[in-house]
Formats: C-alpha cells, sequence, structure tokens
C-alpha cells in the first residue's frame, strides 16, 4: 500500500525567541514491511543545523528558530510504501542492548492501578503472544480513550488511575507491564490512515513488544490490532519523550499555543 502523509505543526510563542532549538522526529524509518518513496521537511521562521541518528535509529533533524520569531511552522511530506507483516517488524537493531528496554521510566513505571490489569494473564509462560494480545484488550476496556483527559508527561499509571487516556496512555501502561514481566517493550510514535477520514489533528502511538523467535511485534491497544498497511512507523524509544516528533529549548519565551494538522491518505500505485 502507499500512503501519502502531510503533517504540520505550528508553533506560537507568548513572546518573540531570543534563541530556540527544535528536534524533529519526523522521517519515517525503512524497516521491514516499509519503505520511503519520498519525504521532505521544511520550516518557517527557522533554519537546518544538522541531521543524525539517535541511540534508535530514529533519523533527527535539528533545527534553529529564527532569532525574534513569534510563530514556527514545520511541514513534513511524503510517500511511504507499507505491507502487510501482521505486526511483525523482525529482528533488534539499534544503539541500545535489548536488555535496556526491560528497564521502567516515570511515564512507564506502573502502580497498583496498572498491576491490577494483569489479573487472570500469564506474560511469563512459554507462548506471551496470546497474553500480551489479551493484555492490550483489558487496557483499552479499562481505560478510555478520551481527549483532553491527559497530557505528554502523564504517566501510565495515572492514566490507569483516572481510567481515561489516549494512544500514548495505552502504550505507556502496555510497556510498563510488558517489562515488568521481563518483556523488552517500547513505544513507536508514526501515522495512520483512518478508515472515516483524511484529516487528523494528532500522530499515532502504539507498543512493540519484542517476542522470542518473531522479534519485535506492534499492538495498538486503542485500535485492538496489530498494525497492518495502513500505519507508518516514524521513531521509536523507551517511552513518549524517545519518540515525540518535536522536542526543544527556548530562551525568551515558550511556546503557548500548538496546532497540528496530519493527514493520511491511499496513493495509486502507477505500473
Amino acid at each position: 500500500m502507499r500512503l501519502s502523509v502531510r503533517h504540520s505543526t505550528r508553533y506560537r510563542f507568548a513572546e518573540p525567541v531570543v534563541h530556540a532549538l527544535q528536534r524533529l522526529r519526523l522521517t519515517p524509518k525503512e524497516t521491514q514491511g516499509q519503505s520511503i518513496v519520498e519525504w521532505k521537511i521544511t520550516y518557517e521562521n527557522a533554519h537546518f543545523e544538522l541531521e543524525y541518528d539517535d541511540q534508535h535509529f530514529n533519523h533527527t533533524t535539528l533545527i534553529a528558530v529564527e532569532p525574534g520569531a513569534s510563530v514556527v511552522t514545520v511541514n513534513c511530506e511524503g510517500l511511504v510504501d507499507t505491507e502487510d507483516k501482521a505486526g511483525v517488524i523482525g529482528k533488534h537493531s539499534g544503539h541500545l542492548p535489548l536488555w535496556a528496554f526491560c528497564g521502567q521510566t516515570k511515564l512507564t513505571q506502573p502502580g497498583s492501578a496498572s498491576k491490577a490489569l494483569l489479573e487472570g494473564i500469564d506474560l511469563e509462560g512459554a507462548d506471551p503472544l496470546p497474553q500480551l494480545h489479551e493484555l492490550s484488550r483489558k487496557i483499552a476496556e479499562s481505560v478510555e480513550y478520551k481527549t483532553g483527559e491527559t497530557g505528554v508527561t502523564t504517566t501510565g499509571e495515572e492514566a490507569a488511575e483516572r481510567g481515561r487516556g489516549v494512544c500514548q496512555d495505552h502504550a505507556h501502561i502496555f510497556i510498563g507491564l510488558s517489562r515488568l514481566a521481563g518483556i523488552p517493550a517500547r513505544y513507536v510514535s508514526g501515522y495512520l490512515m483512518m478508515n472515516d477520514r483524511v484529516e487528523q489533528h494528532a500522530t499515532h502511538a502504539w507498543a512493540e513488544a519484542h517476542i522470542e523467535g518473531l522479534g519485535w511485534v506492534g499492538f495498538d491497544i486503542s485500535n485492538g490490532i496489530s498494525p497492518d498497511p495502513r500505519y507508518v512507523r516514524v521513531a521509536t524509544g523507551l517511552d513518549y519523550r524517545d519518540a515525540a516528533p518535536i522536542t526543544g529549548i527556548s530562551f525568551g519565551s515558550s511556546a503557548d499555543e500548538l496546532e497540528v494538522d496530519v493527514a493520511v491518505e491511499q496513493q495509486q500505485i502507477d505500473q
């Protein structure tokens, strides 16, 4: 499947910026079942500084905001070809060893509310795959998908306590509980082609667990499926902070308004 992606992010600052750097993780990965046909990133009121691959093999671009700017826009667009691999990404790659994905972070550390979701689930058995699917189902059932209830600093445990959250929260809960059972797990940010609309106002997030014999396998907890050809993997990490599309620092002002527009649709492949 060929997917066309357009993603625009606009920051509005309360006061003109003195100095600001933005880290962009907006270039899709070249992984099993996914290849980039074309991709470009453009900026308004900012300029390119450098690019590199980070410890998770996320292609990262660093840009500097023009001094005095009060609005910054980052646009990216391109075409990505995807295949149906039933959510299986395969063997581990990256600069971090596999055991690093068993350690908890502040966002994934499970507490009593999260651990309660493990009742009746045995993730330490010989075949954890069906149990991980059951865990995904229980998280989605127990934590209602609802926007505006949580933010980027909300922990998985806090979302589990509230019983409400979004895809980011579902992924953090799943990752934390998988790691608790000794299963390496990681966070994924990317895009999802929706069946009922093209225009969206956010990127998507899901989780991957490393299963012996299969490697990394994806779980979209919010939608109750493993990723299919409608998904585009962009960045991975220990939690949201490692895979966030845009992060940065600024002096002189901080962003007090953020607008995100995403459009994902299927394109015809010319023969």
